[in-house]
């Protein structure tokens, strides 16, 4: 018989709980920005720059009130982990920003 744990039964249920709030925080940042960038009228880069600053405040707060300056022990890659936007908060940003970039500027 295995005296090593199950991989499932390594990660440590209320940090499990607190990276998916972090998701979530990331998600709304990201249609937040989208819709700050499609309400100003934003093309381009700016508008990617936009996330990319939008991307970077948001992993320093969540890394300074949310995790304590200490992300490592909440999140598996730490910081740089916080930073990656993820495939669906970029794709989330880009609905939303032409979204409301439709909605404010169609007869500009």
């Amino acid at each position: 018989m295995s005296t090593t744990p199950d991989a499932s039964q390594s990660y440590y249920p209320p940090n499990v709980l607190h990276n998916s709030s972090l998701i979530n925080v990331k998600f709304i940042s990201a249609c937040f920005a989208g819709a700050v960038a499609g309400i100003l009228g934003l093309q381009n880069w700016l508008g990617f720059a936009l996330f990319i600053f939008s991307t970077l405040f948001s992993a320093v707060c969540m890394s300074s009130i949310n995790c304590d300056h200490r992300p490592n022990k909440f999140v598996p890659g730490g910081f740089a982990e916080l930073l990656n936007p993820g495939q669906d908060n970029a794709f989330t940003f880009l609905l939303v920003w032409t979204l409301f970039y439709g909605i404010v500027h169609v007869y500009d």
